[in-house]
């Protein structure tokens, strides 16, 4: 059983049929004098933008899906609208409507009530005593996440020469005259002759070596860093105007 709460929902809601398949999605719901849905048009994609009609009394929700009692071909081969069109049924519109489908088309005689409706929300048809509704849809911002690349990071060594100084100590040896007088105990006969004497001096210098160790290791870590972003978009929403006879006309909330 389709309510009136669930009428507001069925706009572009697929529908099935009693064989399980797919017939189309609901273009348009009309109701009944009393508000309550009483029949819906589908768009199967065959008649552009011709919609095949069907009747709620047996149909309901199941699954956020619109299931009626009829299989494809008979919905498809329906009477159908002007799925474009936003005007009440006309009499002979309803007339073939019930002579096709039967006594499983008939308008529903229990009235059903809900705050989501009310009377500014139906344009009734005072020839027929039908109700038309249109429902009014919005579009809302839906926000989620998803990863991408946006770079990579990788290490390179590479070697970089420059001048270092080191101060060390270093020694040489130096020769110095030292006189010591002979005394009288210790003199003896000498010769007058030539002599010389050799004395080889030594002397440190700095020397350089290099040898190469391990200083330290760098490696790369991977963290996650979370953080608010704002977003933002554009959205539509549909407004409903009321022109009502008498009445200037207004928008309705």
């Amino acid at each position: 059983m389709i309510t009136t709460q669930d009428a507001a929902k069925l706009t572009g809601r697929d529908v099935f049929g009693s064989n399980g398949d797919k017939i189309g999605t609901v273009g348009h719901v009309w109701g009944d004098p009393s508000g309550a849905p009483a029949w819906a048009s589908v768009k199967t994609g065959l008649f552009g933008a011709k919609e095949s009609m069907v009747p709620l009394a047996e149909a309901n929700l199941r699954r956020g899906r619109l299931m009626v009692p009829f299989n494809k071909s008979q919905v498809k081969d329906a009477p159908r609208i002007d799925g474009s069109s936003t005007e009440p049924l006309a009499a002979n519109e309803f007339a073939r409507l019930h002579e096709y489908y039967g006594p499983q088309g008939a308008s529903r005689s229990s009235a059903t009530t809900s705050a989501g409706y009310t009377a500014d929300d139906v344009v009734e048809d005072r020839a027929t005593g039908t109700a038309d509704f249109l429902t009014r849809s919005e579009e809302r911002l839906s926000v989620g996440t998803e990863r991408e690349r946006i770079g990579h990071a990788h290490l390179r060594k590479y070697v970089v020469t420059e001048q270092q100084q080191m101060t060390v100590p270093v020694s040489h040896e130096e020769v110095r005259l030292v006189r010591e007088p002979i005394t009288g105990t210790t003199a003896s006969a000498a010769e007058l002759i030539d002599a010389e004497l050799d004395v080889e001096l030594f002397a440190e210098r700095a020397v350089i070596s290099k040898e190469t160790i391990p200083v330290e290791r760098v490696r790369m870590v991977k963290e996650t860093v979370t953080e608010q972003q704002t977003v933002s978009g554009e959205i539509r929403k549909e407004h409903i105007e009321a022109a009502l006879p008498n009445e200037e006309k207004r928008e309705l909330d």
